[in-house]
């Protein structure tokens, strides 16, 4: 089967705690504005390119989410004339994406106040699907979320949950680091996330008023990172 994926993907960045229900499940605080954190390019992993990796005592979560391209440049945007519309307008389509995590990585880093990018930036940590034009997802805010494992079904909400519209931290974003076409941004998971063991498979998929939408289906085999790093609690 042929895909089209993202010519050349640029940065990616992830807003946090987009969801209510999953900013409770993992009794996190509520954030006031947008916030994000990036992920490296090497963490993708697309369709047929193996498995997603776990590191050796790694728990990994899965954290599915609708993810961005943009299609134009975009710095300092003004949010009182940045609207739906106009963010609309500067997005090239969209992708799936899951936003795994190195869930104790992270709770250690924060722990000890330290960064938590390693828990986000594996390799094979970000599996994502081809480009899905806007001819095809026309709402945004009209997506439903679909991860499994071992055929369980864990995630499944609608992208109208966000706490935070897409135009407010594009803008937002803009005032921080310029926005340049093929960054993709990582919109927020909802509620059910958990932990994916080597041995498991990973299925996921978007749908649009009950159909699913073409290409954004993946299935992935999940198997223990091979190489030298095994992650130790203090």
């Amino acid at each position: 089967m042929s895909y089209s994926y993202v010519n050349k993907i640029g940065k990616i960045l992830c807003i946090g705690r987009n969801y209510t229900a999953h900013i409770k499940e993992l009794n996190n605080l509520k954030p006031k504005e947008p916030f994000f954190f990036i992920k490296p390019q090497s963490a993708i992993l697309k369709q047929n390119e193996g498995p997603i990796l776990i590191p050796k005592n790694v728990v990994a979560h899965h954290e599915i989410e609708l993810a961005c391209v943009i299609g134009k440049r975009l710095q300092n945007l003004r949010p009182d004339k940045f609207g739906p519309k106009e963010a609309i307008d500067a997005i090239q389509g969209y992708a799936l994406a899951i936003d795994m995590t190195a869930r104790n990585v992270q709770a250690e880093a924060k722990r000890k106040g330290l960064p938590w990018s390693i828990s986000k930036g594996f390799d094979t940590f970000l599996p994502i699907s081809p480009l899905l034009s806007k001819e095809v997802i026309t709402d945004p805010y009209n997506v439903e979320l679909n991860l499994k494992v071992n055929d369980e079904h864990r995630q499944r909400d609608l992208t109208n949950l966000m706490i935070f519209p897409i135009h407010k931290f594009i803008s937002s974003m803009s005032s921080i680091m310029t926005l340049n076409p093929g960054d993709v941004i990582l919109t927020g998971t909802p509620k059910g996330v958990g932990i994916v063991n080597p041995g498991d498979i990973v299925e996921c998929w978007c749908s649009i008023n009950g159909k699913e939408v073409s290409d954004s289906h993946m299935k992935f085999n999940v198997a223990e990172k091979p190489g030298f790093y095994v992650f130790h609690e203090e």
